[in-house]
């Protein structure tokens, strides 16, 4: 009647079998069409690029973002899932760059712009066919059909549009700017792309000598690039910090910060000898405009040839007394800070160093890297005696995060969106975000707002947006186009209705100014592909030029996620773009994620040898257990340390456990035929235990459906877990004899009713985060006997909560019950006798006594003849008092030798009780009494002579260890049949095959054999019991030193 089910828990091919079916019948495609005209929740999948292969993190993004969709569509929603590719950007250009064998723009324009972007439309495809077949053996459902793509002339166009709008606003702009630069790849940085390049560095920094005009005296300075030495034009001071002229001991007279004196100078001295006097002592305001000589001559004539004065002291108060000497040289070239102190006191602009990261030809280091140049400027200055130190240090310096290039701040002209303008609209809408968790809302991400910074939004590349703005090359009038058709309009072109928007083909399309009637140009960059990313809400659509209610139907977005390092990409772009354009947040719940770490908590790599290959991880345990693991192991925004122990583990005590109760289930189902729709669920008739399981089904059905409307994922996973666990391990082990009743009475079909209601109801649920073996399940427990049922277990509803099922009282009864039989299992381990002997007598202490019913549960489970609750049970434990020396030692002194003889007189029981009752223990002293709080004592717990006890919660238990002749004999009638039934699995047998028991050679197993032959025959489906004989399967056993050879043969 049903598909036998195996018990091996590898489940990877059974995952191939669901992911065919779910294909041949458009099971997602279905799962759309349901939900068609119901009420939408939108999800926006965070393009990946398909120019790079999936990693394990990967998995994590993909089953976080698959499971809350699913749980949607069951729900009753309209859930859109428009899959994206990013492909655009420098990765794709370094990659072609790496086929053709190019190095930099140089060869990229000798080469040919036409082919160089051909190949890179070509090149972002490359892994696309491993992502598909990545994304299906997850599990992860989207439209992969009919995808946004970034580079696609409709995306473009809609980027062109929002754009323009930034433009009419004011807010597009061009600048001369120190700009994150990446001399390698040539183009500037946005600071969200800086942030994700820090690397700790250990570098040589520069304490130079300046020498001060018309004095013999220096100013020491301090910098941390000495590559921008060459270029500099001012030193710079904190005008309210004191500043000391001091003769330092070897034989210099110095200009610096008092502050920092002993910790500069100090080191010149011998010992016993003073590094420095002081001669005159000053502010730094007192200093300003007090000239130096220049350090290198290019310099100095650079500044005459722009008829600038440089070479004097400035004061700002970004000089800090943390680090250095107190002075900092500017160059204004190459920092923010210097920048604007040369704004400031309008300084010569010297920029000694080439787009290509080299120092120029006015510096003696002409064609060599910046960074290279470093030792041979310090070894110049040492030279001519102007280097006072070179100290290394240790800092977080930035990086390009594409090519590993150390970035350099460099003044240069960009195209700027000004975010600061809507800084105060960024932050109000990112309050109406619920960050999970809000720690990141609020703090990483929020303090990213609270420090805003224009968007430098031009690259000055190939393979990205075109920038639409249009510049004459007479009077630099400038025009921003938004649309294919306001181009044709402006231009007189037909073709720019249909010209590809890339370079090349787009800057052939040219017009008239109309201030000078010359040529208008567009401007050669290209767009930040973050814009790209940030813009999908609407280019997906093509909006505004088409798909108008179908964007106001989607937007904003009811969820997102990704890693927590788009809280400076993705997360940042989406929320600049739609507080530019619609002045909203695009999402309203977002789930941040932490990195996959290897089990020791290393970020993986692939030089570290720890990455882990996510097809070989999906091979080897399958999607379902992978998803489990990410979703029950911690908190999504925690790091996630992955291997594969822990997947396994997760599988076993989860999966394993629902996989094997589903087993037992078919098992016994197929045995007696037993078809769930023949009969119905009848609550009155149902027993305590029934009651009970269906209780705990629909409060973990209520509670997975509560936490997952919330976005807590891991609460969800610890709800299904604890229930499915209590189904297994409690429901079914005491509900087995049931289902191994003959004929079908009431309460057989009881148990299977509620066992079958139990796993499909619980299926359903947990659905969104296994869809794999739950779509098993449901095939082979519905579809088998309901061909009318949904044709999947993904096109079903949501199981709704029957509340009138619901019994807090049971669940928190049968709950005690299961705390006491933990604390007796303790307590019959510690005693050392097993679970197959039984005990006479086990006494309970706890808030309220449960009834005959819940007794007896806890006899049976506890092979305990008698249960029996009291109010006390200190009679079965003894108690030994001590002083908390460290409490009572300060606070009695001398009487402390007197507490601890009179404590050590105390009748321990009564002495407990005062206690537990008073909250104090009162003892008697030379001096009169006194009055000893808990705190200040030390209580031992000893155990009385024959009884164990365990204690835990206000729960104890006492178990009377004393066992009687009778009760050592019933231990060995249990342990007989559990040998037997031993033998029965080894042997092959199926549950329901009658057999023949021999024994032979002991007599004392021969008595009780004959003593309880029929209670150990109906346990064991045995005819017979045939003494001193060995037949079919046969085995030698130890049961309780008793050694006798036991067989076991087929009737």
């Amino acid at each position: 009647m049903y598909k036998k089910v195996s018990t091996n828990l590898n489940f990877v091919e059974r995952e191939k079998e669901t992911a065919k079916f779910w294909k041949d019948n458009d099971i997602f495609k279905k799962s759309m069409e349901q939900r068609e005209g119901c009420p939408t929740y939108t999800f926006y999948d965070g393009p990946p690029t398909a120019n790079g292969k999936p990693h394990i993190g990967h998995v994590l993004t993909r089953v976080i973002k698959d499971m809350i969709p699913r749980y949607r569509t069951m729900k009753g929603y309209m859930v859109p899932r428009k899959a994206g590719w990013d492909t655009h950007g420098l990765p794709v250009e370094l990659e072609v760059e790496k086929e053709l064998g190019l190095d930099g723009k140089e060869q990229i324009e000798e080469y040919g712009l036409d082919p160089f972007i051909r190949k890179c439309k070509e090149s972002v495809w490359k892994y696309k066919g491993m992502w598909e077949d990545f994304s299906n053996t997850v599990g992860f459902w989207a439209d992969m059909d009919n995808p946004y793509v970034t580079y696609h002339d409709d995306f473009i166009e809609s980027e062109w549009w929002a754009l323009k709008t930034i433009w009419n606003k004011g807010l597009l702009y061009k600048g001369f700017k120190i700009v994150p630069y990446c001399p390698r790849c040539g183009t500037p940085l946005s600071s969200h792309e800086v942030a994700q390049g820090y690397k700790a560095v250990k570098e040589r920094s520069a304490v130079v000598r300046f020498k001060v005009v018309g004095e013999d005296a220096y100013f020491l300075a301090w910098t941390t690039t000495p590559w921008t030495l060459p270029s500099n034009v001012a030193l710079c001071v904190n005008p309210d910090e004191t500043y000391c002229k001091v003769k330092a001991v070897d034989g210099y007279t110095y200009y610096m910060a008092e502050a920092l004196l002993d910790k500069v100078l100090g080191k010149l001295a011998g010992e016993g000898e003073k590094a420095y006097e002081v001669l005159e002592t000053m502010k730094g305001s007192d200093m300003e405009y007090k000239e130096y000589e220049p350090l290198f001559a290019a310099a100095g004539a650079a500044a005459e040839k722009q008829h600038k004065k440089g070479f004097f002291v400035t004061c700002d108060g970004y000089v800090t007394m943390s680090d250095g000497t107190g002075i900092v040289h500017i160059a204004p070239a190459f920092g923010e800070d210097d920048s604007n102190v040369g704004r400031k006191y309008d300084l010569p602009f010297v920029q000694f160093v080439n787009a290509k990261g080299e120092m120029t030809e006015e510096t003696d280091y002409a064609g060599t890297f910046v960074k290279d140049a470093d030792p041979q400027i310090l070894k110049d200055l040492d030279a001519k005696g102007l280097l006072f130190d070179a100290p290394k240090f240790e800092h977080d310096y930035p990086f390009c995060w594409r090519c590993d290039t150390p970035l350099i701040y460099y003044a240069r002209e960009s195209w700027f969106i000004k975010m600061t303008a809507v800084k105060e609209d960024m932050i109000r809408n990112n309050n109406t975000i619920n960050w999970i968790p809000e720690s990141i809302g609020k703090g990483r991400f929020g303090d990213w707002l609270n420090n805003l910074q224009d968007w430098g939004v031009s690259r000055n590349r190939y393979w990205g947006t075109p920038l639409n703005v249009w510049e004459c090359e007479g009077c630099g009038h400038m025009e921003s186009i938004g649309s294919r058709e306001e181009l044709a309009e402006r231009s007189g072109n037909p073709d720019a209705r249909t010209v590809e928007l890339h370079r090349p083909y787009i800057d052939e399309i040219t017009f008239t100014c109309p201030d000078c009637g010359k040529t208008m140009r567009r401007v050669p960059e290209v767009i930040d592909c973050w814009f790209d990313s940030g813009a999908m809400p609407f280019a997906q659509h093509h909006y505004p030029f088409e798909n108008q209610e179908t964007f106001k139907e989607q937007f904003p977005a009811q969820f997102i996620s990704e890693a927590v390092d788009q809280t400076r990409g993705w997360f940042y772009s989406l929320l600049a773009e739609s507080t530019l354009l619609f002045n909203r947040a695009p999402y309203e719940n977002v789930i941040v994620l932490g990195h996959v770490q290897d089990e020791n908590g290393q970020k993986m790599s692939k030089s570290k040898g720890n990455a882990v290959d996510p097809f070989d991880a999906l091979e080897r345990h399958g999607a379902d257990a992978i998803r489990w693991y990410f979703y029950s192991n911690s908190a999504p925004w925690l790091p996630n340390r992955f291997h594969d122990d822990a997947v396994t583990e997760g599988q076993r005590k989860f999966m394993g456990t629902l996989w094997n109760t589903y087993a037992f289930f078919v098992l016994y189902a197929d045995i007696d035929s037993f078809d769930p729709t023949q009969y119905t669920l009848d609550y009155d008739k149902l027993s305590v235990m029934d009651k009970w399981l269906l209780s705990r089904l629909y409060s973990t059905v209520k509670a997975v459906d509560d936490n997952l409307n919330n976005y807590k994922i891991t609460e969800t996973a610890k709800a299904l877990q604890s229930f499915v666990d209590e189904m297994s391990n409690w429901y079914v082990r005491r509900s087995r004899s049931r289902f191994w009743a003959k004929g079908m009475e009431q309460d057989k079909i009881n148990a299977y009713m509620t066992l079958y209601t139990a796993l499909v109801t619980i299926a359903k649920a947990a659905a969104p985060m296994i869809p794999f073996m739950t779509e098993d399940i449901y095939q082979n427990l519905v579809r088998t006997v309901d061909k009318d049922a949904p044709e999947s277990i993904h096109l079903c509803d949501f199981p709704e909560v029957k509340e009138e099922m619901i019994d807090a009282q049971l669940e928190k009864d049968m709950a005690e019950v299961l705390d006491i039989v933990v604390l007796g299992r303790a307590a019959r381990n510690a005693s050392g006798i097993k679970n197959r002997q039984p005990i006479g007598e086990m006494f309970v202490k706890a808030d309220s006594e449960l009834n005959v019913f819940y007794k007896e549960i806890i006899e049976e489970e506890l092979n305990v003849k008698n249960v029996e609750f009291k109010d006390d049970v200190s009679e079965f434990a003894g108690y030994i008092f001590k002083p908390q020396l460290r409490l009572l030692g300060p606070k009695y002194g001398k009487q402390l030798g007197q507490i601890s003889k009179a404590l050590a007189e105390v009748d321990g029981s009564a002495a407990k009780k005062q206690l537990d009752t008073e909250g104090v223990l009162t003892i008697t002293v030379n001096d009169g009494k006194i009055d000893l709080t808990p705190e200040e004592l030390l209580i031992t717990t000893t155990q009385k002579e024959g009884f164990v006890s365990q204690e835990d919660r206000g729960v104890t238990v006492v178990l009377d260890t004393n066992l009687t002749p009778e009760l050592i004999e019933e231990g060995f009638v249990r342990e007989i049949i559990s040998k037997i039934q031993t033998m029965r699995k080894e042997a092959g047998f199926e549950v329901t095959d009658h057999i023949t028991v021999c024994e032979n050679g002991n007599d004392k197993i021969r008595a009780i054999m004959t003593d309880n032959a029929d209670v150990i025959k109906r346990d064991v489906l045995a005819e017979e019991i045939v003494f001193d004989a060995e037949r079919g399967y046969s085995k030698e056993w130890n049961i309780n030193g008793e050694k006798v050879q036991l067989s076991v043969e087929k009737r």
